[in-house]
């Protein structure tokens, strides 16, 4: 299965306490690298976080955003200690009765008591580990995005493959009588001029006429190649390197049957080759 390395996922998880957003883009990079924007509270995650991901992904560049909003009621309701409170009380009473003066305790100072209002507690692992089984779920649709994404990329490079199939074709069929007709123009030539050449010298020019426009070599490896592209693409593991190593191959022979093209056709068909070969070699940057 080809996977692509542009990617983005999103999963979101409402509880009472509040709410967790993980948010997860990927794009094409030569390595994997991976970065976290996590808020103080769940700094705890990064090694399992980090982990998780080199598990899976080999190649991109994956940013994970963490967002936690605290629910409403938590962020509203005072939790009081109630013993404390009581305590305080029950010391202003005692002073009263020993100063023998009242002394008004009222409730801002009873507030401003350190230790009065207390932060609602919580369980932070638990809270921890809902927000790791957020990440697998975004992680798993990430990847699973990023297969969709391959699969495209597959079939975009397929069909030029299957193009380019067709343009070798072409230029093969088309050879023999682009040979055939070069040598019947240099021996028409030849013949205008009157020139005094021996057969057999004019057997060593035309001879190498065709050597030189010869391009069944580097048609075959045309093949040859395009053969190794399918072979990768329906392979498992990674893909991206390997192809694009093939992209540089190609991309030689065509250039190859350029410089030896001795009719516009062939010259025409050598550009469209190139054309679909940076055609893949773009979309190729992107595979995993």
């Amino acid at each position: 299965m080809m996977l692509s390395m542009t990617a983005f996922s999103r999963q979101q998880l409402e509880q009472e306490w509040g709410s967790l957003t993980w948010e997860i883009r990927s794009v094409n990079h030569r390595y994997l690298e991976v970065s976290l924007r996590l808020p103080d509270l769940f700094r705890g995650l990064e090694n399992s976080i980090r982990g998780a991901v080199r598990k899976h992904l080999s190649r991109g560049k994956i940013e994970c955003q963490l967002r936690y909003k605290a629910g409403e009621s938590f962020q509203s309701e005072l939790h009081l200690n109630r013993a404390l409170i009581q305590k305080l009380i029950q010391a202003n009473m005692e002073i009263e009765r020993l100063s023998g003066a009242s002394t008004v305790l009222n409730s801002t100072e009873i507030l401003r008591w350190p230790g009065v209002i207390q932060d609602q507690e919580f369980d932070i692992a638990a809270i921890e580990k809902q927000a790791f089984e957020l990440f697998s779920d975004a992680l798993v649709d990430l990847i699973a995005s990023r297969q969709r994404e391959g699969e495209e990329l597959k079939g975009f490079i397929q069909k030029r493959i299957d193009s380019i199939r067709k343009i070798v074709t072409t230029v093969k069929a088309a050879m023999p009588e682009i040979l055939a007709a070069q040598r019947q123009n240099l021996a028409d030539k030849l013949e205008e001029l009157k020139a005094d050449l021996e057969p057999s010298r004019l057997e060593q020019e035309i001879a190498l006429l065709a050597q030189k426009a010869d391009v069944d070599e580097e048609l075959d490896r045309l093949v040859s190649h395009l053969n190794e592209v399918e072979r990768v693409i329906s392979s498992t593991g990674q893909k991206g390197r390997r192809l694009d190593f093939l992209m540089q191959e190609l991309n030689r022979e065509a250039n190859t049957l350029s410089s030896k093209s001795i009719v516009a056709e062939t010259t025409l068909n050598a550009v469209e080759l190139k054309v679909l070969i940076e055609q893949m070699r773009e979309q190729i940057q992107n595979v995993e």
